[in-house]
């Protein structure tokens, strides 16, 4: 066991903290499995059922997925279609809707900005329109800390592509490892309103997204808006 893990919890305990500290640092990431439960068993001088079932504790509570002959890995969230489940707009299909980036600025970042990231002192600035088709259902205001993603602000903007997530991961190393959502009503800005086609100061839904890495280090703060009519909600009780 590593010096990081606390000698007083069970060995059961210890032995999680210490793979979830491996896990959000990155040391396994999606891409790659972890080493078999017997490696992982005689590294850690445990016996294999022990590490089974700590590992699949990992699976039930979805931080790890096990793939049938390939092995067991960091499961990666995807979040990039999340919003879309809110929207009438999506359809039926599970295509990636389209991106286009509006403007990308480096700049200071405003107090809820700031609050929200860590109070980095500056910030890139992604304004960017998610289109199904021809027809613009979010607009989205995206903040991410410097200079941490100056790849990100250096990119030619074709290159990012419609999915952020990726390009995280891909220019800087970071993944996006949890993210959490909080909804609200507001009214359309003229200028969103033109974005939207709709009409100022008509309903909109307000979505505020934090996403972390899984160390939890939150690395992308997000205000998405769309019309409000196009909204739906639905929850199954049981």
């Amino acid at each position: 066991m590593t010096q990081q893990a606390d000698s007083r919890l069970p060995l059961h305990a210890r032995l999680k903290d210490d793979l979830n500290r491996r896990i959000s640092t990155g040391e396994w990431g999606p891409q790659g499995a972890l080493p078999s439960e017997a490696e992982l068993a005689t590294a850690y001088d445990v016996s294999v059922g022990t590490m089974r079932r700590v590992l699949g504790e990992f699976v039930a509570e979805g931080v790890l997925v096990r793939r049938q002959g390939r092995g067991t890995f960091v499961r990666r969230p995807s979040f990039d279609n999340a919003l879309f489940r809110f929207f009438r707009a999506r359809g039926d299909d599970n295509r990636v809707p389209n991106a286009r980036i509006l403007g990308r600025d480096r700049e200071r970042p405003t107090v809820q900005v700031a609050e929200a990231l860590g109070k980095p002192a500056q910030v890139l600035h992604l304004h960017r329109l998610r289109l199904w088709d021809s027809t613009p259902f979010l607009v989205e205001d995206i903040w991410v800390p410097l200079p941490q993603f100056d790849h990100l602000a250096d990119i030619d903007i074709d290159d990012i592509g419609a999915l952020l997530y990726p390009a995280y991961e891909r220019l800087t190393g970071l993944v996006v490892g949890a993210a959490s959502e909080e909804l609200s009503v507001s009214s359309a800005d003229p200028a969103t309103a033109a974005l939207l086609g709709c009409e100022p100061g008509e309903a909109l839904m307000r979505i505020e997204r934090l996403a972390r890495t899984y160390a939890g280090e939150v690395i992308e703060y997000r205000v998405s808006h769309g019309v409000a009519s196009a909204f739906r909600y639905r929850l199954e009780l049981q």
